[in-house]
């Protein structure tokens, strides 16, 4: 393990976190590029709701 993390250039510290959350919710791990857990994902699809319904009342409120 601790060769491994030398060659990667982390320590091994990481390495082991990276395995323990690979275990405990392999499905999940590794989120990078953009890809989300399902309740981020859904958190910022509602806060992008959110943000879409304030700017229509807005434009509402203007034509009155």
């Amino acid at each position: 393990m601790a060769q491994v993390a030398r060659e990667l250039g982390l320590s091994d510290n990481t390495l082991y976190r990276w395995m323990s959350e690979f275990k405990q919710d392999s499905g999940n791990a590794f989120r990078g590029s953009g890809i989300l857990k399902v309740e981020d994902k859904n958190q910022a699809d509602l806060q992008k709701r959110i943000w879409q319904l304030e700017m229509e009342n807005d434009i509402l409120k203007k034509t009155i």
